[in-house]
């Protein structure tokens, strides 16, 4: 293959990494869109496998280019959920939240694909790169929880904020981290090629 043609390739898969990002990106924003309660949730959303296109992304495309995917996406959220940055009563606070609650907390999901080729067991890889990064998420929510929070709000059942920020952020992320690991599984056979991004060789 000439040097042109592999210009060419770059070019193109460039073009079809930023048309699917976009896709997904658009997907997963609107499937966070349509949030659910489970009869155990102290608060939170549960959605069904919003996060799981950014998983994907950081399959297909690498982590580098999933984190970049997934830091798009948390603006996003930040954006849909403007009003929780303005009950902060001070910047610090404001930082805090778009950090905790936004940047860093759905940025992390673009590491899915940190496992991908070093188990020898795709499955395993594919669950134990969202349970770690969503679990790392459910730890950048826990802070903000009781660092801004429980400042601005204390909880009305006067638990100790540490008691109360994680077991009204695992009500819902472990349900999440549940249902997005078990729906990642069973669709990774039929979808290999497209996990594994072999269909852009």
């Amino acid at each position: 293959m000439n040097s042109t043609a592999v210009t060419r390739r770059a070019q193109s898969i460039r073009l079809r990494r930023l048309v699917e990002s976009a896709m997904m990106l658009a997907i997963a924003t609107v499937l966070s869109m349509f949030p659910f309660q489970g009869p155990w949730a102290l608060g939170g959303g549960i959605t069904v496998c919003s996060m799981l296109p950014l998983v994907i992304l950081s399959w297909r495309y690498g982590c580098k280019w999933g984190v970049f995917a997934a830091f798009v996406y948390s603006l996003l959220q930040m954006v849909l959920g403007i009003q929780n940055v303005q009950y902060a009563d001070s910047v610090a606070t404001a930082t805090l939240i778009i950090l905790f609650d936004y940047v860093l907390a759905f940025s992390v999901i673009g590491l899915a694909g940190m496992f991908k080729g070093r188990l020898g067991n795709p499955r395993l890889e594919l669950v134990l790169g969202i349970v770690l990064t969503f679990l790392v998420r459910l730890g950048c929510h826990y802070v903000s929880g009781v660092v801004v929070w429980e400042v601005l709000w204390p909880n009305e059942l006067g638990w100790a904020a540490p008691i109360w920020s994680i077991a009204y952020n695992a009500s819902y992320m472990i349900p999440e981290i549940i249902i997005t690991s078990l729906v990642a599984a069973l669709s990774y056979g039929p979808l290999k090629k497209y996990y594994q991004g072999q269909d852009l060789n």
